[in-house]
């Protein structure tokens, strides 16, 4: 019991920050599981798993005050299925930490453009088709293959490319929940053909997973309700001061200082 309530206030925190930055759920809950020694693979599985409840809850929230640009988000979904799905696969063979230190360079550098941006009058223009389907691609195998990254990676990919933080944050919010049931089913069929042998101890973090659903669940409708209130700069400032920490935290954790 106790381990599901911390977990629970885990999701809620990652949740409220997910639902209104469009990044970092997937980063925070992987990041509390693995600190509690859960290996990478189950990490991911079960941060997938409460996503598949988590950003129901969040698109939700999302449509019902209209931040989603449906033009976006269907091209948007395949490429990010896609990438999740070979993710997953890469991820139950071997060891995704290789990817790291790739991960922290790009948010570090995306994460001080969108701080510089929000101090200069830069307009918001249409996504270039060019950029969505590599952005989506990246992010879905990132976010499989490191129990997260989909916010971080195309959520600040968008933005700098001059989208509108409001529709981006809605939208990559909304395709999530595909990404999220993609990369699921994949453990399942891993697991399930023998590729990925797990099934005797990922049951032990039942409660942990329970956790998380519930709490991001609470969460989701403030999410929403926060993202159309804040101002455009604030918001910018706020997402990129986060994605610098982000990458600092995952470069210590590479570099064990932490």
């Amino acid at each position: 019991m106790q381990d599901f309530i911390l977990f629970a206030a885990v999701g809620f925190a990652a949740q409220i920050v997910d639902g209104a930055l469009g990044m970092a759920y997937g980063v925070i809950c992987s990041t509390v599981l693995l600190s509690f020694g859960v290996p990478p693979a189950y990490a991911s599985a079960s941060v997938h798993a409460a996503e598949l409840f988590t950003t129901a809850a969040s698109g939700s929230a999302h449509l019902y005050h209209r931040n989603i640009d449906w033009r976006l988000f269907v091209r948007l979904a395949p490429f990010g299925i896609l990438g999740g799905c070979i993710g997953a696969y890469v991820l139950t063979s071997f060891e995704g930490n290789a990817v790291k230190p790739f991960i922290t360079t790009y948010l570090a550098l995306v994460g001080g453009w969108l701080i510089f941006r929000s101090f200069r009058k830069i307009p918001s223009n249409p996504v270039p088709a060019k950029v969505v389907a590599p952005l989506g691609t990246v992010g879905g195998f990132l976010d499989a293959a490191g129990g997260g990254g989909w916010g971080p990676i195309v959520t600040t990919g968008l933005l700098g490319a001059g989208a509108p933080p409001r529709y981006v944050i809605g939208t990559v919010n909304a395709t999530e929940f595909l990404v999220a049931t993609a990369v699921s089913l994949s453990f399942l069929f891993a697991l399930l053909t023998g590729h990925w042998e797990a099934a005797g101890t990922y049951v032990e973090h039942a409660a942990a997973i329970g956790g998380l659903i519930v709490g991001g669940i609470i969460a989701a409708p403030f999410a929403g309700w926060i993202l159309k209130s804040i101002k455009e700069r604030i918001l910018l400032r706020t997402i990129g001061c986060l994605i610098v920490l982000l990458a600092t935290w995952q470069t210590a954790q590479i570099l064990e200082l932490v």
